[in-house]
């Protein structure tokens, strides 16, 4: 079984505003992304049974607004292999009545952030009740870490050192930084090895091979293995495409004395069962 903790669902172009489009096409259109979501062409990709975290998003400051509601009904209709997280922006009025009807109303397992495309620190002080509230219901946190094609994101926002200071003030919240944070993966790193409550995805890296292989290298040598999760980042990557990276890495360092990745420790990456870690099932 594969439990892929980083799906989309939105409705492309229609959740987005006209400059978040065309910032997108122009960082992917020539890469072949479609950023437009069928749950078909989901499973299409996914050779294997797989479970799948799925989330919209919400950040004003970047265009890009999903309503829970069209998550909850996404997710309804593939309840079978499919567990829903809300999302907030904090900088807007009301975020805390959604935390709570995402929730409570639309039975949404856990929250996704997207601090860097809405311009907020998640360890603000302003953030305590949404910390507070994941604490006090079990629900884990997946907040977008690391880099970004949008021009009016604050890099700042998405720095590791942030959910540090978030993992020493709420210890009982399973957090996971998305995309081991590139190219902030040594801060990452040294962040969910400190903090037995955080975690890190490998969503969207893998064709970013070298990359990929010095963040697995530092995952390595810091011991961390088991405190990365397999995510895809759909519909920027595909479940198949990620496990095939992931396998491959080594190959690219034939004839070199370069040290090799730990090919037991990749398959366990891959199959690690992320929603019993997250208390999802």
């Amino acid at each position: 079984m594969i439990y892929d903790v980083h799906c989309h669902a939105w409705a492309y172009p229609q959740h987005f505003g006209d400059d978040f489009r065309m910032q997108a096409e122009r960082a992917w259109k020539s890469n072949g992304v479609d950023l437009t979501v069928r749950y078909e062409d989901y499973r299409a990709t996914a050779n294997e049974q797989t479970k799948t975290i799925v989330f919209g998003g919400k950040a004003k400051l970047s265009g890009l607004w999903v309503d829970d509601h069209y998550v909850a009904d996404y997710v309804a209709k593939h309840a079978h292999d499919s567990i829903g997280f809300l999302s907030v922006d904090p900088t807007q009025e009301g975020w805390q009545d959604e935390l709570r009807e995402g929730h409570q109303d639309l039975g949404l397992k856990g929250i996704k952030l997207l601090s860097m495309y809405a311009g907020f620190v998640p360890s603000d002080p302003l953030l305590d009740p949404l910390w507070e509230y994941a604490t006090q219901h079990h629900l884990p946190v997946l907040l977008h870490t690391g880099t970004t094609f949008i021009a009016q994101a604050p890099l700042h926002c998405t720095l590791p050192r942030h959910i540090d200071d978030v993992a020493i003030k709420f210890p009982d919240v399973k957090i996971i930084m998305a995309h081991l944070s590139h190219p902030y993966e040594g801060e990452c790193v040294a962040t969910i090895r400190k903090h037995p409550n955080v975690y890190a995805d490998v969503s969207a890296i893998y064709y970013r091979q070298f990359q990929l292989y010095q963040s697995l290298m530092l995952v390595q040598e810091y011991g961390v293995w088991d405190k990365l999760l397999f995510g895809t980042d759909y519909p920027f990557a595909t479940v198949d495409g990620t496990i095939e990276g992931l396998r491959s890495l080594n190959n690219m360092l034939e004839g070199t004395a370069l040290p090799r990745l730990n090919k037991d420790e990749i398959e366990a990456v891959i199959y690690r069962n992320a929603f019993e870690i997250l208390g999802l099932e």
